[in-house]
């Protein structure tokens, strides 16, 4: 069933008093329950399709639809993740979780439950009274995306949540993520400038084009779950999506991006 659409999405912006075209007609179908990753040039617009989906920015033409309904504004079906966790350092981890459901509204012992549980699925339980400052930059988005999934949003809309990470950090959360994935059932799409990222996580691949901005590419990517990163078999992917990014990268480069 599709979940998600987006029509023929154009998005202009200003650069000093020029109007620049970044997106110029995105059409995508995300089906319920999918794992979409999006990958392109640094610059491309990606993230800024991203915040379209959210809400947070609207397109100059075009439309998105949520199970068939048109979406302009942002809403609790729709929650992001962004690469820098956004959290409030003057609550604890587990208020900290707790904080969009106490705005929505949920009785505090039915939110302390629900929290509790992604808490304990993020393996952070032992830290549930920590404060942000005592927490690595790894545990920090971990309670970013508790947060999030503890919600209940139908689509997660992540926007590059593991590019500050070491690598270590990064291949554990790969597979974490997954395994979240695979629990909840969530419709998921994922922004990134990591191929071996993207592969690794998504069901489908988006490769973005150089600015002005169309989907280049879809790429399948039919492989046994849980991946890991350094799993040979998925080099044939990686491979594939690189040729299709390299006249990209060559014509952002000739651009002066």
């Amino acid at each position: 069933m599709t979940k998600l659409q987006a029509k023929n999405i154009v998005k202009h912006f200003d650069h000093n008093g020029t109007s620049v075209l970044a997106l110029d007609g995105i059409n995508l179908d995300v089906q319920e329950g999918d794992f979409v990753c999006i990958v392109g040039p640094s610059g491309c617009g990606k993230s800024t399709f991203l915040n379209i989906l959210a809400g947070l920015e609207k397109p100059d033409d075009g439309e998105i639809l949520l199970n068939g309904k048109p979406i302009s504004m942002p809403g609790p079906d729709r929650t992001m993740v962004f690469q820098e966790g956004a959290l409030f350092p003057w609550l604890n981890v587990i208020d900290n979780v707790e904080f969009g459901l106490k705005i929505a509204g949920i009785p505090k012992d039915e939110r302390r439950q629900i929290s509790q549980r992604y808490l304990d699925m993020m393996q952070l339980t032992k830290f549930a009274d920590s404060y942000i400052y005592q927490l690595s930059t790894g545990m920090k988005q971990r309670v970013a995306i508790a947060r999030a999934i503890a919600l209940d949003p139908e689509i997660l809309l992540m926007d590059e949540p593991f590019a500050a990470l070491d690598s270590q950090t990064r291949d554990l959360l790969l597979v974490e993520l997954q395994l979240i994935w695979e629990r909840t059932k969530k419709t998921i799409l994922f922004v990134t400038h990591n191929i071996a990222e993207s592969v690794v996580l998504g069901n489908r691949v988006e490769i973005f084009k150089h600015r002005p901005s169309k989907i280049k590419k879809e790429i399948i990517i039919d492989y046994r779950r849980p991946r890991l990163a350094e799993d040979e078999n998925l080099r044939k992917y990686q491979h594939e999506i690189i040729q299709e990014l390299k006249s990209e990268i060559i014509e952002q480069k000739k651009a002066g991006d």
